[in-house]
């Protein structure tokens, strides 16, 4: 079966409540990320942790009670950890407990982008089922269009649009940048216009990558990484 990306189960801890609302709305429009719940301090988060398996924590350094800081050491395992403050100086003691990134508050959408694309996203041998796979909807012509991740074949960039084109045919044109949907939908960048599923690649050379039967270049500063990624996929994929 082919491997799909594993959905990460987050939880924000944040006793501010306009804050973990933007962190709220940041996560839902991840199709690869689940909110699964916020707290508003360190006891109700060791509870949360206690209910069902979480992935990547989103929190705050300042909270009351037990500190962020002190909360996240008494944890074991760690989940990965991305840091909300609005205090500069305790990102180096948040690095050396390991934590993924350091947002600053107030949060906008890019710098989010920029933090969860370091995180670590385990593959799983299962097909997910229709229900459970990963979507997104997207505004065409002023109406939000369904699209399954895994039926995304390449993107590329239009200037201020962006064209999804999927494995059915078609495609779906929307307003955005492509560095956002390389995070969004998790994709592999091989070009400044072009993005790629790795899972749609029929054939590639040293210059040029061959996915849903249309051959897309391999940009200069692109090509090692591409490459590479794609030698590790082919050698993992050789059974």
């Amino acid at each position: 079966m082919p491997k799909t990306q594993h959905i990460l189960n987050c939880l924000i801890v944040e006793d501010e409540p306009l804050a973990a609302a933007i962190l709220e709305d940041y996560i839902r429009q991840i199709p690869w990320m689940r909110f699964a719940g916020r707290c508003s301090n360190a006891a109700q988060a060791m509870e949360a942790f206690q209910q069902e398996p979480l992935d990547v924590l989103f929190l705050d350094i300042h909270l009351p009670g037990q500190k962020g800081l002190d909360f996240l050491q008494a944890l074991a395992p760690q989940p990965q950890t991305i840091l909300t403050t609005a205090y500069q100086e305790y990102a180096v003691e948040g690095f050396d407990l390991g934590v993924i990134d350091y947002l600053l508050k107030p949060i906008d959408f890019e710098r989010f982008l920029k933090a969860i694309h370091k995180l670590r996203r385990p593959e799983t041998e299962n097909r997910i089922s229709r229900q459970t796979r990963a979507f997104h909807f997207f505004n065409v012509n002023k109406k939000m269009v369904r699209v399954w991740l895994d039926e995304v074949v390449y993107v590329e960039s239009l200037k201020e649009y962006v064209r999804l084109n999927l494995t059915d045919g078609r495609s779906v044109v929307t307003k955005g940048q492509i560095s956002e949907m390389e995070v969004l939908l998790g994709l592999w960048r091989i070009h400044r216009s072009f993005l790629v599923s790795l899972a749609h690649v029929e054939a590639y050379s040293s210059n040029e990558i061959t996915a849903g039967s249309q051959t897309l270049p391999i940009g200069g500063q692109y090509k090692d990484q591409t490459l590479e990624k794609l030698a590790q996929f082919s050698s993992g994929h050789s059974d």
